[in-house]
């Protein structure tokens, strides 16, 4: 084989490791310093209010952020404590953020109607699919709990605030509680819970509910 054919056999492989070599060269070094500073700043805390929580000195988190010491073990303890994170999390780069710029408008009263015995539905963001979320208004019209068959339980958690009048919150492991305009609750939706009327009108209430 001559030297003009090993050059004619050849060049497929040089292209790929100049491939990887560019590859390589693209691969940014663990920058500590900067992630620490991404994440103190994510939580919204100046170098002081790290350095109350962290129990490290402001001037030693600053020359951390800036590379010029490498935290000890310890001290990645104390930044993972004080800042309420694992110590993973200071080598791992965070996750690009990318807007899918989903948008749904429902003006008032124009819901989709979802009327059940005891509760009369507004359905929201209804032109949305695979929500993260299901938002949703209610007219509550149960007035005892004898209106009720069974507790209702689904999968996911539920944030309730009331919009109008009043009523009671029942669920599984608690005593009943009373909620008024502006009241609201976070609950765990597999837990039985249930709610009535105790206002003179229906109360009227928005629902958020995770799945």
């Amino acid at each position: 084989m001559s030297n003009e054919q090993s050059v004619d056999v050849y060049p497929s492989m040089t292209v790929v490791k100049e491939q990887e070599s560019e590859k390589a060269e693209k691969i940014e070094p663990l920058q500590l310093g900067k992630r620490l500073k991404e994440i103190r700043t994510a939580h919204g805390l100046t170098l002081e209010e790290a350095s109350k929580r962290t129990g490290l000195a402001r001037s030693t988190l600053s020359k951390i952020e800036n590379e010029q010491i490498s935290p000890t073990f310890q001290a990645m303890q104390k930044l993972a404590s004080g800042l309420d994170i694992d110590i993973p999390q200071l080598f791992s780069p965070p996750k690009q953020i990318t807007a899918t710029g989903r948008r749904d408008i429902t003006r008032k009263e124009e819901g989709k109607p979802h009327p059940t015995t005891t509760y009369e539905h507004e359905l929201l963001a209804t032109q949305l699919t695979k929500k993260k979320m299901m938002p949703f208004k209610s007219r509550i019209r149960a007035r005892e709990f004898e209106d009720y068959s069974d507790w209702i339980r689904h999968d996911g958690e539920e944030f309730l605030l009331v919009l109008e009048g009043e009523i009671t919150f029942f669920s599984e492991f608690y005593e009943p509680v009373n909620l008024s305009e502006g009241d609201s609750v976070y609950y765990d939706a597999t837990m039985g819970h249930m709610l009535v009327s105790v206002s003179e009108q229906d109360a009227h209430i928005l629902w958020v509910t995770s799945s």
